[in-house]
């Protein structure tokens, strides 16, 4: 059989084992599957360099489904290349199978999570600036994408940066089948409306019959011969195509066939093929960067300092004593003060622009080789990349985000650039951490415990500058609190700004004969119930105040804690509930209730 006809019988063979697996399930995308078959048989044979025996080879090519619905292709690809059994293929979408409905890095040749749409792409461009400027391997990105995705706006993005910088080794697939969920996409099968967009971002783009071996054949040639720019493959597909009930049909999207028997017949049956995937290129390893060691930074008691400097001289420290610690920005590193890091580490700096879409999926990708990023912008921008965020932790990613420029305390600029849901959001992701300094000190321990964290981790620092109350030597582990000041009365909880001025609080309330024991709750999750508890038996109760929206931050999160305990005490939780505008810290800390006289009146109510 002679190759062209190896790669037709290959693709009847995907087609057919996605029909198998999902009508063996009850349920997945055939359809979607059917459609981009010819072009996953020729990427197999030949073109995909990878080494399904060992998939942590750094040298092998990275394979993304950014319409990770096709997850039937997927899987039937695995089978092809003889990394699963077909036993296990017909586990689709099981209770406790590997082979989940959309793909998971709970199978090893998954770099990350994909289904929420128009990450594959973004994510994708992360893997390949890290081969590019930080692996400095020759491995290649494919990324399959479908044509409805092409919509979404973290698409563009990723266009624009892999442009920008010139990502020769990523080659996306757009499966153009026409069909969406519901309808038909925007444009159809008009490649010539995708194509130019991404001429006019600095690809290069070759249109093809998607069912033409031949054709693909010759795209797939061009594309690997075009290390300059990123290469885009626009392939006219038919959804469904092979079967004449489903082929090109509205309606049939994310079923199962009809009829799975005859549908198989149609394409000449069950088929056996293994294909041999070629194996990579070992020459050359991984880049390593050298590094020369650093001080931890250091600030005096009594000082005043910014939580966001003291990130940035602790980031700027890490990448001193650590080569795999890398920064990313979104066009605001003199105000998260990252510019420090880029300044020191320009080799390990990447500049994402206002695309924080892309810059959180760069950090996923960057991850996936082992690299340890940090990804700064204002904590409100990181709800543009929030679904990002999510599925990092469906991935299993350990990216570090930190979000500067939090809450009312920024004072003139405003709601708009007011984070005041950040802490509820990044709590609500499965397995993350959440962190507020309260100073400089504290901000830098935190930064270094993040490193090596699981996980997403996120660290919200302040633009005002705050005192330094606590010693250079201290340790703030993780989970941990610090109560700054005794008392048998009453219990303040802060944390950032609000510390601050609940013992401003606390020092007043000492003047009237309250003895206000004052809890800098630095880490909100995981959060320290013990230091809690105690302190709802030990005083009359607690008031809590955050600069943040009442819903999900600081003080549910002691409310839950407590709770998880069994134990009932009076709480009071201060926070921001009327929409700020602009004007001065102390002004707007006044006018949401959160400052020292606000939480002594509290206090004051609860001791009575």
């Amino acid at each position: 059989m002679d190759r062209m006809s190896f790669r037709r019988e290959l693709a009847q063979q995907l087609r057919v084992d996605s029909i198998r697996c999902s009508s063996k399930a009850g349920s997945g995308h055939p359809t979607s599957s059917m459609s981009a078959a010819d072009l996953l048989a020729a990427l197999l044979d030949g073109h995909l360099h990878y080494d399904f025996d060992n998939p942590a080879d750094p040298h092998n090519d990275h394979l993304i489904f950014s319409k990770g619905h096709a997850s039937p292709l997927l899987y039937s690809c695995l089978k092809a290349a003889g990394a699963i059994s077909d036993e296990e293929l017909l586990t689709y979408r099981q209770f406790g199978s590997r082979l989940e409905g959309h793909p998971t890095p709970e199978l090893p040749w998954v770099d990350v999570a994909t289904g929420s749409l128009g990450q594959g792409l973004p994510i994708g461009v992360g893997i390949a600036l890290a081969a590019r400027r930080l692996d400095q391997l020759p491995y290649r990105v494919w990324v399959l994408c479908g044509d409805s995705e092409m919509a979404e706006g973290s698409v563009w993005e990723a266009l624009e940066h892999a442009g920008h910088e010139q990502l020769g080794n990523l080659i996306a697939l757009v499966d153009v089948n026409r069909l969406g969920q519901t309808t038909e996409t925007m444009h159809g099968w008009n490649l010539d409306s995708y194509a130019k967009r991404a001429q006019a971002a600095g690809w290069h783009t070759l249109e093809l019959d998607g069912h033409d071996p031949e054709q693909i054949e010759n795209a797939l040639q061009k594309a690997t011969n075009n290390n300059q720019q990123p290469v885009m493959l626009l392939a006219t597909t038919k959804k469904g195509y092979g079967v004449a009930e489903v082929e090109d049909q509205l309606g049939k999207h994310g079923k199962p066939l009809p009829d799975a028997e005859s549908a198989i017949k149609e394409l000449g049956g069950p088929r056996d093929l293994q294909v041999t995937v070629s194996r990579p290129d070992q020459r050359g390893q991984p880049h390593r960067f050298q590094t020369t060691g650093g001080e931890r930074p250091a600030f005096e008691v009594g000082s005043e300092v910014a939580t966001r400097k003291a990130y940035g001289q602790a980031l700027r420290m890490l990448g001193d004593q650590r080569g795999d610690v890398v920064a990313l920005d979104g066009e605001v590193s003199n105000s998260t003060f990252s510019e420090m890091f880029r300044e020191a580490h320009p080799d390990r700096y990447f500049e994402m622009y206002i695309s924080e879409q892309q810059m959180v999926a760069a950090a996923i990708g960057m991850q996936v080789r082992g690299w340890k990023p940090f990804a700064s912008t204002f904590a409100a921008f990181f709800s543009r990349a929030y679904d990002f965020v999510r599925m990092a932790a469906v991935s299993r990613a350990d990216i570090r985000l930190a979000g500067s420029h939090a809450g009312v305390a920024i004072g003139e600029d405003g709601p708009s650039q007011m984070g005041l849901e950040d802490l509820a959001s990044l709590r609500a992701v499965h397995g993350s951490t959440v962190l507020y300094p309260s100073d400089a000190n504290q901000t830098v321990r935190l930064v270094e415990a993040m490193v090596d964290r699981e996980g997403v981790s996120y660290i919200r620092t302040n633009r005002g500058a705050t005192p330094v109350i606590y010693g250079p030597d201290e340790e703030f582990p993780i989970g941990g609190s610090r109560v700054v000041r005794d008392g048998s009365d009453i219990t303040l909880v802060g944390a950032g700004i609000t510390l601050h001025e609940a013992l401003k609080a606390a020092r007043e309330l000492a003047s009237e004969g309250i003895q206000a024991r004052v809890i800098d709750l630095y880490s909100i999750k995981p959060i320290d119930t013990e230091t809690l508890v105690q302190a709802a038996r030990q005083t009359r109760g607690l008031v809590t105040a955050e600069d943040h929206w009442p819903e999900g931050g600081l003080g549910e999160a002691v409310l839950s804690g407590l709770a998880s305990a069994g134990v009932q005490a009076p709480v009071k939780t201060l926070a921001v509930r009327r929409m700020p505008t602009s004007g001065k810290p102390a002004e707007l800390l006044h006018h949401a209730g959160i400052d020292a006289e606000a939480i002594a009146n509290a206090a004051r109510q609860l001791a009575a």
